[in-house]
């Protein structure tokens, strides 16, 4: 399933020449048609079309309104690649119904009936996005410190398993939270140039539910483990779990940057992997951006000590998808790269 999202560059070609910002470029043996498939994604849709599928709200010439639900083609619906205007544009061929004329018509989100969403055909899969939606988080030196924490188990054991209760201190009373997540503090996120404590990133433990309040004491009934999760740890609210639509669109300027650390801490990110980048909110980053990926330069080697310092250019390696920004860092999905991703590659603009 995850193979839908990633068409985006597959298609797009990692050693071609990118489009200007006012010119859109149609993919190798642009297709006249296309009939859509259970599985599709706006992204695989567009690839077949164009050598930057995250543009396709331009080829479907979308204003902002429209983009905002796009959510508008089902499996059976016909592209077709129109030039009546002397500009390529996609359309949707309108199925005919019994007793009705068919014809192509301007795709519109208002096109179809709103019961009919389940089945719509979404931005990027979902199932590829929604494990990270909740559990990336960035926080303050004194932010979980003060944060509710798990204070006894239902015995003396201290480390707590599915289906066992335990018991927290606080929580505040009447609290209209029913799911918490259990964190533990985990590692700063240092910018790699200024040096600067950017936040720390929450190891995530696993989820709780509230069951009931008396005396300043929260039951919980733990529902799920990813870690060990051990007295002392601590909740915060979960974070809604919504599904993922945002536009797929490049930065309006290049605010340039690193990755600075890879989810899960594993010592180089494939394709699908979650990094951290060292800008966020502050910086102009938003969830849709779509992240140029470079190889960081590598020092050449001198044969003698004489010589200058010098270093490889950094070369292009793959892209990456923001999904989830904090106030100095970002989240971003990698979507095809052809090495693997290291600390201090570097992000651009595409």
């Amino acid at each position: 399933m995850r193979r839908t999202i990633i068409s985006l560059l597959l298609l797009a070609g990692l050693t071609g020449t990118p489009a200007s910002a006012d010119e859109l470029k149609l993919a190798d043996n642009v297709p006249d048609r296309y009939v859509v498939v259970k599985g599709d994604t706006l992204w695989d849709i567009s690839g077949r079309f164009l050598k930057q599928p995250w543009r396709w709200p331009e080829i479907w010439r979308l204003n902002k309104d429209e983009i905002k639900n796009p959510h508008w083609i089902y499996p059976g619906d016909v592209i077709v690649l129109d030039y009546s205007d002397g500009s390529p544009r996609l359309k949707l061929l309108k199925r005919q119904a019994s007793g009705s004329s068919g014809g192509e018509a301007r795709l519109s989100p208002r096109i179809r009936s709103e019961d009919r969403g389940e089945f719509a055909i979404r931005s990027i899969a979902p199932s590829a996005i929604e494990p990270y939606l909740s559990q990336p988080l960035v926080v303050g030196t004194d932010q979980l410190k003060t944060a509710p924490r798990i204070g006894q188990a239902s015995d003396d054991r201290v480390v707590l398993s599915p289906g066992e209760n335990a018991y927290a201190v606080g929580i505040p009373d009447n609290e209209s939270n029913q799911i918490w997540q259990v964190y533990r503090p985990g590692k700063a996120l240092i910018d790699p140039d200024t040096k600067e404590n950017l936040g720390y990133e929450a190891t995530y433990l696993g989820d709780a539910k509230l069951l009931s309040q008396k005396d300043q004491v929260s039951t919980l009934r733990i529902l799920k483990v990813k870690q060990e999760i051990n007295i002392g740890d601590r909740l915060v609210p979960a974070h809604r779990n919504e599904v993922f639509s945002y536009v797929p669109h490049a930065p309006a300027s290049d605010f340039g940057g690193k990755v600075i650390s890879t989810y899960g801490g594993v010592a180089e990110a494939g394709q699908y992997g979650v990094i951290v980048v060292n800008r966020g909110n502050k910086d102009g980053a938003e969830p849709g951006h779509v992240l140029a990926l470079y190889k960081h330069g590598r020092k050449i080697r001198k044969e003698s000590p004489k010589e200058p310092d010098l270093y490889t250019p950094a070369e292009l390696n793959g892209y990456a998808f923001v999904f989830r920004t904090f106030e100095r860092v970002s989240y971003a999905l990698i979507l095809n790269v052809q090495t693997p991703v290291n600390v201090l590659d570097e992000i651009h603009k595409p």
